[in-house]
């Protein structure tokens, strides 16, 4: 969390140049839902891919709620170890290298 222009992002996508890892920034809006959100956590997942949510506290309270287990959902595959889980019904295989990192501006 930090003002505008302090280079949250920018850091964020420097660490995974620096780590080989492929990272897609998406800039959050309240216009977002949990279905959209849930498309975007599959692809991490199943790619190992990272993402850098950029000004996340824009998305709506009740939405934020629902990304949160969602994230949580993909933390605890992460931590088991395992190869497959199941992520909105849908049976998904997994890459431990995938992350998730946020960025809010005050306001």
């Amino acid at each position: 969390e930090g003002p505008a222009g302090t280079g949250k992002t920018e850091t964020t996508k420097d660490l995974a140049k620096a780590l080989a890892r492929q990272c897609v920034v998406f800039n959050c809006s309240d216009s977002l839902d949990y279905l959209t959100m849930a498309k975007f956590f599959k692809g991490l997942a199943a790619s190992g891919a990272w993402a850098c949510f950029d000004e996340f506290n824009r998305i709506d309270l009740e939405v934020l709620s629902v990304v949160a287990q969602q994230i949580l959902e993909i933390q605890i595959a992460v931590k088991n170890k395992v190869k497959t889980f199941v992520f909105e019904g849908s049976e998904l295989p997994l890459r431990v290298t995938c992350n998730v990192f946020i960025t809010m501006n005050p306001g």
